[in-house]
């Protein structure tokens, strides 16, 4: 490449990667309230402290509270101050929240800082009350979001292109509306990809099961996903219940999930079925494969030819000798 194109790249590229970066940051995972530097988190009630914002509110109602910001660094800090709408990541479920650029359309956009922008002494705290309107046609059930303060500062990472980063961190925020609660969860798209050695025996097996989580209802779940594989006449090959299925599923989420199964049969005839639990409600799916070894299948199959051409061979040998 060129010297002047290299040179031209460099100096484009950080005004080009800022801008994404700032929306991928700008959306932290809204449960770490303190990133060391400096903590977003609600205001002290008269019970005493709150980890996260729980409200109630009927459709079409008000309220108002407090968050507090605090400055752990030695220099003063500006923050930009707003509402966040909540969901799942659809890589692992996580809890994440949308960043400053990003549209809010439910409680994020029903939250109003009275500061958008706050500048906090070093050292020191500022609590800024804020007001959250319900819509009057604001759907029953659980809405979920953070009150996310995004530090001002633009730090640029060393290297040949520079980066620009910017910090947030977010108080989550639980809001329940009043109304009929529907718990509903549902399994779908299970799919299972098998590997096997071509010689049965000469190495290990792996079965890796996808599967999509959906949460139907309006109120947040808790899922827990039990995996259950059968061979043939309805043997036990595996029971087990699946890690990394994320301890909450906001209402409306779909996320997509992977299980890994070492050891899985080299020869069988295997069902397999993922049930879903939460708040009462269980829903199933399955899927099945035919863990048959090509290789050996194959020579199988060979072998069947060469005894049928041979059986069919003989018998048109029997009809010349006969006619003969």
């Amino acid at each position: 490449m060129p010297r002047t194109l290299r040179t031209a790249l460099r100096a484009l590229l950080p005004a080009l990667l800022l801008g994404p970066l700032l929306t991928l940051l700008g959306a932290p995972a809204a449960h770490a309230a303190d990133n060391g530097e400096f903590a977003v988190y609600p205001a002290a009630s008269q019970l005493g402290q709150r980890p996260y914002f729980y409200l109630a509110a009927d459709p079409g109602g008000t309220l108002t509270d407090k968050v507090v910001l605090t400055n752990r660094t030695t220099g003063p800090l500006t923050f930009r101050l707003y509402g966040a709408d909540a969901y799942n990541t659809a890589r692992d479920g996580g809890f994440a929240v949308r960043s400053a650029t990003e549209r809010q359309r439910d409680v994020g956009a029903w939250t109003r800082p009275g500061l958008s922008r706050v500048t906090v002494p070093a050292g020191r705290s500022v609590t800024v009350p804020y007001t959250l309107t319900v819509p009057a046609t604001a759907e029953p059930g659980d809405h979920v979001g953070a009150l996310v303060a995004l530090d001002e500062r633009v730090a640029r990472t060393s290297g040949q292109v520079a980066v620009g980063v910017q910090k947030a961190v977010g108080a989550r925020l639980y809001l329940r509306v009043s109304g009929p609660t529907v718990p509903a969860l549902s399994v779908e798209d299970v799919t299972l990809r098998h590997s096997a050695p071509l010689v049965p025996g000469t190495g290990d097996s792996t079965a890796v099961l996808s599967y999509t989580l959906y949460n139907r209802g309006n109120v947040t779940l808790d899922p827990k996903v039990a995996l259950r594989a059968e061979g043939l006449f309805g043997r036990t090959l595996l029971a087990r219940d699946l890690a990394g299925v994320p301890a909450e599923l906001l209402p409306r989420q779909r996320i997509r999930l992977t299980a890994r199964w070492d050891g899985a049969p080299q020869l069988d005839r295997v069902s397999v079925s993922l049930t879903a639990t939460a708040k009462d409600v269980s829903e199933s799916a399955r899927v099945s494969f035919l863990a048959l070894p090509w290789l050996a299948a194959g020579v199988l199959l060979a072998a069947l030819l060469a005894a049928l051409g041979a059986l069919l061979l003989r018998a048109r040998r029997t009809r010349v000798l006969r006619a003969a």
